[in-house]
């Protein structure tokens, strides 16, 4: 005959190991189940010479910009299937084009209204509103991106948040900018 605490304590002890059992299928089933975590993967100029279909991103999953020695990551893009150099800037609430960068992109600088007071690195100076065709960098492609040509002041063109900001996310680590499209 068993007394009442040997019993509830069996009880308790089976409960607990089913609960156990239960829990690490659980897990194996949540682990099979998960997305797996794509590789990243170096963007490659190559890739950008021959632009999408319009509205499409090219980049499946995330890709990264290698940190350059100076410290900054510098990204080699494509602007309405124009070749542009860009610090990438997450400071930089726009995408800030050089005036020999918009020139190169067709806009006439003498019909551009440069409506816009802005502070850069170099001090105040205005800027114009235009919007981009499409952006790709390192494999992600945006349509229709807001940028502003710098009148004065800016020695490189910037990758900055009207870009940056529509990626579903992007992540700096001490190796590499990290873009998922």
């Amino acid at each position: 005959m068993s007394t009442p605490n040997v019993s509830n304590a069996l009880k308790f002890a089976m409960v607990s190991m089913v609960a156990a059992i239960s829990a690490v299928a659980s897990a194996e089933v949540m682990v099979a189940m998960a997305p797996r975590q794509p590789t990243l993967r170096a963007a490659k100029v190559e890739a950008l010479m021959a632009p999408p279909a319009v509205g499409a991103r090219i980049a499946l999953g995330p890709v990264a910009i290698a940190k350059s020695d100076d410290g900054h990551y510098w990204a080699d893009g494509q602007v309405n299937g124009t070749g542009i150099r860009f610090l990438v800037d997450t400071g930089a609430t726009a995408v800030a084009l050089t005036p020999d960068d918009a020139a190169r992109l067709g806009f006439d600088a003498a019909r551009l209204n440069y409506a816009f007071r802005v502070v850069t690195a170099a001090g105040d100076t205005r800027a114009a509103a235009v919007t981009l065709d499409s952006v790709v960098v390192a494999g992600a492609r945006l349509d229709h991106v807001d940028a502003l040509v710098i009148e004065k002041g800016l020695d490189t063109s910037l990758l900055g948040m009207t870009y940056l900001g529509r990626l579903t996310s992007f992540q700096a680590t001490r190796q590499a900018l990290v873009l998922q499209p």
